[in-house]
Order: structure tokens, then C-alpha cells, then sequence
């Protein structure tokens, strides 16, 4: 029986709290400042963690640290992961992360074979994407497929990305745009109400560029299934997240609940 806090079923989007960082001892410093922020879960993305700490000891250290909160993990091709590991490397590696205790385990979804869109159409690739989701659900895991567009992009190819990413066996959807005008983000946000009403599985759907603030704030409260934060800024962190206790602020004094089906 799988114990382990989970990502799914909750009717409240969950401020998890990014982490990216070359060093475990400097992750830990970020779990326990997030805690006392309010976090409700975090991302740790292993792709970022210097290739000599990568052992099981030092990946569980960091994992009790989070207690009793579900931990979400990356192993893009980026960071010390870039040149160096195959894909499958990358594969392996999220059902290692499983199996010593990560919750949602992030399978890209030009996995095996690289997309300009992150989602591949090769069907050799998609049946190992298949497999491998299989085997990190084995583990103990789940599965959060993402697709980084990293573009504007229209609601009906948004829509057909979420619904392949569900076909493949994904337990959370996510979709990464981008919006570089105030029209663009408003339909992004559209596009959220969209993937609320059509979706059964979790999503969460972002923007980059350049108008992705109002997006990333209201997002979750139409539908989105987590808020990603950071709990503060520095050389790693993403700058288009926001800031854990800013979100946490914004929550407490916002009296807006949409329905939600998570």
C-alpha cells in the first residue's frame, strides 16, 4: 500500500515551493526557511544537484526534511544533466528518485525522442514513455507529463497537448506557454477555464515571456493544481515564479473559491 503524500485529490492548489540548487545541504536550508513560509509541498529538481551528491544517502537526507509533504522532481536534459545523460539515463534516474521517496515524478513529454513542442509524435518513443510511467507508479510514484512550448499558443493546441499527455498515462498535465502582451495573457487565462472544464486529470498551465505575472498569480484559482514558488530569489531560481510567501499573503486575504475538480 502506497503511503506517501500525493499531489492528487486535493481541492485546494497546493504552493509548492522549487528548489535549484547545486548542493543538498543548500536544499535543506531552502526546506526548512519554505516550511516555516507555508509551503504544502516542494520540487526538487534533481537535474540541477552536482552529479558527486547523487548518491541515495544524500537524496533521502533532503527528502525527510520535507516530512510529511509531497515532493515533485524534475531530471530535465538541463543542467549538469546537459551532454551528458541520455534520455534514458533521464528515465532511469526518475524511477531511482521514486523508489527513495519523490512523489510526482516529471516524464517530458519528447522523452526519447526530442521535439520542438516537448511532446513527441514518435510511436517507439511514446510506447517506452508508456513503460517507464508504468514502472515509476510501480515505485510508489506519480506522474506529472510535461510539454515546455515555451510559446504563445492557441487553445485548441493546448487542449490537444493536455489530452495526449492524459492518453499516455499522465496523472498531472503540464503545459509551459508564454505570453508577450496583456491580450495574450488574458487568453492564457481563458485557456485555463478551458483546461478546468475539459479536463479531468490535474493540470497546471503556465506562461513565460514577458507578461506572465497575472497568470501565474490567478491561475491556480481557475483551475491550475499548484502554485510553483520560490522561496526566494537567487542565481538558480526561476524569476518568473513567484515568491512562496507573497502567494501564501495572497491566498489568506483573497476570498475567491472557484469549484474544483482535482
Amino acid at each position: 500500500m502506497n503511503t506517501k503524500p500525493t499531489f492528487l485529490g486535493h481541492h485546494h492548489p497546493l504552493l509548492c515551493c522549487m528548489i535549484q540548487t547545486n548542493d543538498p545541504e543548500d536544499a535543506i536550508v531552502t526546506v526548512r526557511n519554505a516550511a516555516y513560509d507555508g509551503c504544502d509541498a516542494y520540487g526538487f529538481q534533481y537535474c540541477k544537484i552536482d552529479p558527486k551528491f547523487r548518491t541515495q544517502e544524500k537524496i533521502q537526507r533532503v527528502f525527510r526534511y520535507m516530512e510529511d509533504k509531497p515532493i515533485y522532481v524534475t531530471n530535465y536534459r538541463t543542467g549538469f544533466n546537459k551532454g551528458v545523460q541520455t534520455d534514458e539515463e533521464l528515465g532511469e534516474g526518475l524511477v531511482q528518485l521514486a523508489s527513495w521517496g519523490a512523489t510526482l515524478c516529471d516524464v517530458m513529454g519528447d522523452l526519447y525522442a526530442p521535439h520542438p513542442l516537448e511532446l513527441t509524435e514518435d510511436a517507439a518513443a511514446i510506447d517506452k514513455q508508456r513503460r517507464l510511467i508504468d514502472r515509476i507508479h510501480e515505485a510508489g510514484g506519480e506522474v506529472l507529463m510535461s510539454s515546455h512550448v515555451l510559446k504563445y499558443t492557441p487553445a485548441e493546441e493546448v487542449l490537444r497537448i493536455a489530452h495526449e499527455q492524459v492518453r499516455r498515462g499522465a496523472d498531472v498535465v503540464k503545459i509551459v506557454t508564454a505570453a508577450n502582451s496583456t491580450e495574450e495573457e488574458l487568453e492564457n487565462l481563458r485557456i485555463t477555464h478551458l483546461l478546468a472544464k475539459e479536463l479531468e486529470t490535474p493540470f497546471l498551465f503556465l506562461s513565460g515571456g514577458s507578461h506572465n505575472k497575472l497568470h501565474r498569480t490567478i491561475g491556480p484559482m481557475l483551475g491550475c493544481c499548484m502554485y510553483l514558488c520560490v522561496q526566494q530569489y537567487d542565481r538558480l531560481a526561476t524569476k518568473s515564479q513567484p515568491i512562496l510567501r507573497s502567494v501564501r499573503q495572497i491566498l489568506n486575504n483573497f476570498d475567491y473559491k472557484p469549484e474544483r475538480k482535482l
